[in-house]
């Protein structure tokens, strides 16, 4: 195992905690050769709530994904997500000079020009993405060096986001003892995970259906158009349950995973549910359940649907197709509700393009890790060597951690 090829991805949510490691083969393909998934314990809606909860999560999640893997991790990729990221487009223009042709120098160049504009509020870049590049009015062109002209412009995709809870998650995967290679948004990381060559040639509105939050990319002939995070999830849907019901959010979880279906239609009028709670038994049939269900679904995806067209415009002339993933994309009847609402071809997918533990990770709920991975691959230079075999460098970065524990 050559440790120059060891990536790892993060992916702190706000109910699950999963540690995704990979190794890039000499054929290109991405081995996933480590995985560890824990119940996250201190986010709310993708924000750290509790520090030292997230921090203990993190640590369980990456130390089940080193047993696996046999290998000990020194940094990761993590990913971000949750209300306080923003996302705009913006136009930048740089001149080039009579004669010559475009450099490498030109594009970065035209780059910073668009990437200089006014923000309001303590916020940290996290990507600038060229959208197309645009050379004496031609338009379309993915790559202009080599080409001549005098004016060079593109359009990128700027994600932005609050410096409060940037810190606050660098803080609690540090405090848990590994290093952090970078930040990635998590509509970009799924994105990368579901989407393949085949997506390449449509613009696809991906849709994450996480527990706190649903993440919403529009992918554009394989790159991020437009990205944004709604404060809705799997979670509500959850908790419309338990107050129906009047019974705890674990059991209500329970109940939505083993009788749920976000399609009335599709539920069994005849099967009869009772949940005992102490004093008295709730009783209720699973068409009844899906009524309860399928309202707070329409909402997400509603939500989606008007997150697009307020800054791309109407649906069916932007995107071609849907992607459903996360974890709220494995409901019952999901698939076909998005593609009432959406009006077009709906599919829902996992990560894609693997080898390896491809059994472990090949669910939607893992898609924003593997994105990370992939992410790393394609756009970021190797993390710190992650050693396999002894215990040493694993006991002594628990002694780090325990350290800053104390002092």
């Amino acid at each position: 195992m050559s440790d120059e090829r060891i990536l790892v991805g993060l992916d702190v949510g706000t109910t699950k905690v999963t540690t995704v490691i990979g190794e890039l083969a000499n054929d290109g393909v991405l081995d996933v050769i480590g995985e560890g998934t824990v119940a996250s314990d201190g986010l709310r809606k993708g924000v750290v709530a509790n520090l030292e909860r997230t921090v203990r999560s993190i640590r369980a999640s990456i130390d089940a994904a080193e047993r696996v893997a046999g290998v000990d991790v020194a940094s990761v990729w993590l990913g971000v997500g949750g209300p306080h990221l923003a996302s705009f487009t913006s136009h930048g223009m740089a001149a080039i000079r009579r004669g010559q042709e475009v450099t490498r120098a030109d594009l970065e160049r035209t780059i910073d020009n668009a990437r200089a504009v006014p923000m309001e509020g303590d916020v940290e870049l996290l990507h600038v993405i060229p959208q197309e590049y645009v050379v004496d009015g031609n338009d379309g062109i993915k790559d202009p060096v080599g080409m001549s002209g005098v004016r060079l412009e593109v359009d990128v995709h700027v994600v932005a986001g609050q410096r409060g809870p940037l810190a606050n998650l660098r803080r609690a995967v540090e405090d848990a003892g590994v290093a952090v290679d970078g930040l990635v948004v998590q509509s970009l990381a799924s994105s990368l995970a579901v989407l393949g060559d085949a997506d390449e040639d449509v613009t696809t509105l991906v849709i994450d259906v996480g527990g706190g939050t649903t993440d919403v990319a529009v992918v554009r002939r394989g790159v991020l158009a437009h990205g944004a995070v709604l404060p809705v999830g799997g979670d509500h849907v959850t908790q419309d349950i338990a107050q129906l019901l009047r019974i705890p959010p674990d059991e209500a979880e329970r109940v939505k995973q083993l009788h749920g279906v976000a399609q009335p239609e599709l539920a069994d009028r005849d099967v009869v549910l009772e949940v005992a709670n102490p004093g008295y038994t709730a009783s209720l049939s699973t068409f009844e359940l899906a009524q309860v269900i399928k309202p707070r679904m329409m909402e997400i995806f509603d939500l989606a649907k008007r997150e697009v067209e307020t800054h791309l415009g109407a649906l069916e002339l932007n995107a071609g197709h849907v992607v459903l993933t996360g974890g709220g994309s494995r409901l019952a009847g999901a698939e076909p509700l998005a593609a009432e609402r959406f009006r077009l071809p709906v599919r829902i997918a996992g990560p894609q393009g693997v080898s390896g533990l491809t059994d472990v990770v090949s669910a939607p709920t893992h898609a924003t890790a593997v994105g990370l991975v992939r992410h790393a691959t394609q756009h970021a230079a190797p993390p710190a060597p992650a050693r396999g075999g002894g215990e040493a460098p694993a006991a002594l970065r628990r002694l780090r951690t325990l350290l800053k524990d104390f002092f």
